[in-house]
């Protein structure tokens, strides 16, 4: 691949997508249920991945990413999705200039141009549609292109070996062999797939 033409906003987009069609199934007494995400309630994870879409958003606008929280505060519980299509609009419109892709991009990881950092969120969102479906909808079917994308960036980037404390995943877990991508992101990501 050509890093300097890759474009990861098509593949954002797509996977905000994915997961504000999830979140029209999240229902209130669901929210207090565990995710497979470690110490995330679903409530908690749902309002870390909106402001995760928040936070991209504003390095898309020219800040840095831990100058905002990396979750949202509080939103209604049949809301869900109305928040994360606010966030969704609101990357887009940050990310529209395509100058801003080679724009050097500070987030959690490190300062690079900002393909490589909005392609972590990329990863990032599907990742967390997987973890947010185990709860809502484990039959979910996935964007197999997204995942597959994900996938190859997780493991360029998030070797298996040498994952400490200062990595936010956990070791890499089986997947069973017919695992689809998408589980297999997860699996790579530190999550129990089974």
């Amino acid at each position: 691949m050509d890093t300097n033409a890759f474009d990861p906003r098509p593949d954002y987009l797509r996977a905000l997508e994915q997961l504000e069609k999830l979140l029209l199934l999240v229902t209130p007494e669901q929210l207090e249920r565990p995710t497979p995400c470690d110490g995330f309630d679903l409530r908690a994870l749902l309002g870390h991945t909106v402001g995760g879409v928040h936070r991209i958003a504003y390095v898309g606008e020219g800040g840095l990413s831990l100058d905002v929280a990396a979750s949202v505060g509080e939103v209604g519980d049949g809301e869900w999705a109305q928040a994360l299509g606010r966030a969704r609009e609101r990357a887009a419109a940050a990310w529209a200039e395509d100058a801003k892709l080679d724009r050097p991009s500070s987030v959690p990881w490190g300062t690079m141009p900002g393909r490589f950092a909005l392609g972590g969120y990329v990863m990032e969102a599907v990742t967390h549609t997987w973890d947010i479906a185990q709860v809502v909808d484990p039959a979910a079917q996935f964007d197999e292109e997204l995942a597959l994308g994900a996938l190859a960036v997780a493991r360029q980037v998030l070797p298996a070996d040498g994952r400490d404390a200062t990595v936010p995943f956990g070791p890499v877990r089986p997947a069973p062999a017919d695992a689809d991508p998408t589980a297999q992101l997860a699996a790579w990501l530190g999550r129990d797939v089974r």
